[in-house]
């Protein structure tokens, strides 16, 4: 196997499940030297023994900027100066306009929008000129989805994140570009449901809603991420990729 981030220092946020497990994984298998952060101490350490490949795990929330430069400072102290970042943690919280709270209204800009911008702007001191850094979107955030309000505008204003971050890092030569999924195979079904029938029912439903007939697999987007991480996309700044199935197009 040809290691793309060979010697490469990556972090992952939100990396102890889902997308963010499968990248570190595959980031690991090529050669990166692997930090992840997550909320659930537990769940941070099977990851971390899962990836293998000596990486390590930073409990933190994305919404604390404390916790953001705790992450950081650790990644540095033990690997060094970063080249990856992953900016991939968020929260699915659904419900109807009418209805809707503001404390789920919070909770959604908290970590989606603010996490992501403060992920970056506390990254900045540690990152390496001409690093890469993948901010995670949703094809959500170009439809208009009933229950999706909060999700939707947090996810296109990560995509807007993306173009003023790249403008202000051009002279740093670090690219920051969108990785933009559609439905995939996570936990994410059992967070919106009361069970695992009706996970997998929701589940089911998303992939005949989806015109490839079927939900994303981690994996799949793992590898989107690989691409955009490498010097493979070295001519791509403040751009997209968009994996939905053809969710958005068809």
């Amino acid at each position: 196997m040809s290691e793309k981030l060979k010697n490469k220092v990556a972090v992952v946020t939100g990396g102890s499940n889902g997308i963010g497990l499968a990248t570190a994984k595959l980031f690991a298998q090529q050669g990166a030297k692997v930090a992840i952060s997550g909320r659930n101490l537990q769940n941070l350490n099977s990851a971390v023994a899962e990836i293998g490949h000596d990486a390590i795990g930073v409990q933190g929330d994305v919404a604390s900027l404390t916790d953001l430069e705790k992450l950081y400072q650790t990644v540095a102290d033990k690997f060094g100066k970063i080249d990856v970042l992953i900016v991939n943690a968020a929260i699915y919280v659904l419900g109807p306009l009418a209805s809707f709270t503001e404390e789920q209204f919070d909770k959604v800009s908290d970590i989606n929008f603010k996490g992501t911008f403060f992920s970056v702007q506390k990254a900045l001191p540690y990152l390496n000129n001409g690093a890469s850094v993948v901010l995670t979107s949703s094809v959500v955030a170009e439809k208009g989805v009933p229950n999706h309000a909060a999700y939707s505008a947090s996810k296109a204003a990560v995509r807007s994140l993306a173009r003023s971050f790249s403008a202000e890092l051009l002279d740093r030569k670090i690219r920051v570009n969108v990785l933009t999924p559609g439905p995939v195979d996570t936990n994410i079904f059992e967070s919106v449901t009361s069970s695992k029938a009706e996970a997998d029912a929701a589940k089911a439903g998303m992939g005949e809603f989806t015109p490839v007939k079927r939900v994303g697999t981690p994996a799949e987007i793992a590898e989107a991420n690989l691409y955009l991480a490498s010097d493979d996309s070295a001519f791509m700044v403040g751009g997209e990729i968009l994996l939905d199935g053809g969710i958005r197009s068809l």
